[in-house]
């Protein structure tokens, strides 16, 4: 086992580029999979499961070769959230080791959900939803007693590298075959009688371009990416602060238990808007008792402005899908179906429509 491991990692490094480019695209697939067979929609959630966890073992495994490189530079600085999520990773096992089951939960629940439709009853369906959700929550507190602070999504570094940028192993830079390429190429010369002896006429001044202008705003433009700002320069682990106060452990805790009380609501009924009423309600009360990070706090800033924008995902859950956004829906996709390239998109939204009236997972954030 460890051997077959071993040659499936010499494997990928030899072949990042390759691998990942058919990450994409197989990704891109899944997309237009619900809908075309019987059972498609549980093919491309299980496609998709399958490289999301294939994706987050070939991002560690790269991420330990840069680590493992002194000599690697990124083309472009690494992300606030990764250096945030990777310090972690290597500072604390336990963290490192939640973050990762919960994104592991988080690529497979749906598939989970159409299985647990496909087997057993509705009620067992949904107790294995309110399961999942525990098992989520329990996690994230955890996370979030271990590192005192907001808790970021998703938990673990990001790819933000171009995998064709990373060094190749030894044994490929050191190879033989690589000499004759190293050598530096003979520059040509053009024979005597084939050159241009005549003297270049000067450009008229009225074809020549006026010189550019000095302009102290396009210089500042230049600059102004270049700067370091204050989040530049702050340890990993500072860039986003503790808590400081009951009220800011309250205000996550009540973000945390959010999607638990409202599965929870949602398995004992259905068909009243109350589960919807007390998920938004907790959101926004969670909302109101969080801390206003500062403008240099940029990591803790762009998580919470991920969380409002997360917000517009009970546009698609309960009474609000019912009665407002999938009539809206509906009649614009009947309206353009005929139309060309509308027409696509049409048919794209009749394929999920159905998806959505029948699984929790298609619409949780």
């Amino acid at each position: 086992m460890a051997s077959s491991l071993a040659r499936y990692e010499s494997f990928l490094i030899n072949n990042v580029s390759t691998i990942s480019a058919l990450e994409s695209s197989l990704r891109s697939i899944t997309w237009f999979l619900p809908g075309r067979f019987k059972d498609a929609e549980l093919a491309s959630e299980a496609l998709s499961s399958m490289l999301n966890v294939m994706s987050m073992y070939h991002d560690t495994l790269l991420a330990k070769i840069v680590s493992n490189d002194p000599k690697y530079r990124p083309l472009i600085p690494t992300s606030l959230h990764t250096r945030f999520t990777r310090a972690w990773t290597d500072k604390d096992t336990l963290y490192k080791w939640a973050a990762r089951i919960l994104e592991i939960i988080r690529f497979s629940e749906l598939v989970i959900e159409m299985g647990l439709r496909r087997k057993v009853s509705s009620r067992n369906k949904w107790r294995g939803i309110v399961l999942i959700e525990i098992v989520k929550a329990l996690l994230r507190l955890l996370m979030m007693r271990i590192t005192r602070r907001p808790l970021l999504t998703p938990p673990i570094p990001e790819r933000d590298f171009d995998p064709a940028s990373l060094p190749l192993p030894s044994s490929t830079a050191t190879s033989p075959t690589l000499a004759s390429s190293s050598l530096a190429p003979s520059r040509s010369t053009t024979p005597d009688h084939l050159k241009n002896n005549l003297v270049p006429l000067p450009p008229h001044p009225l074809l020549t371009p006026p010189p550019p202008a000095r302009s102290d705003t396009s210089v500042e433009d230049y600059l102004l990416p270049k700067a370091l700002t204050t989040a530049s320069v702050k340890p990993s682990l500072s860039l986003i602060r503790t808590f400081a106060s009951p009220t800011d452990w309250l205000s996550e805790v009540i973000y945390i238990l959010r999607p638990l009380i409202y599965v929870s609501l949602l398995s004992a009924d259905r068909r009243s808007s109350r589960p919807l009423m007390t998920a938004l309600a907790m959101e926004f009360v969670s909302r109101n008792l969080r801390r206003s990070p500062p403008p240099s706090a940029a990591l803790e800033r762009s998580e919470y402005a991920r969380r409002d924008r997360d917000m517009m995902w009970y546009l698609f859950r309960d009474s609000i899908w019912t009665t407002f956004t999938r009539p809206k829906l509906e009649a614009f996709a009947d309206r353009t179906i005929h139309t060309p390239v509308l027409g696509l998109l049409s048919a794209f939204m009749k394929d999920w429509i159905p998806l959505i009236d029948e699984y929790h997972y298609y619409t949780a954030p």
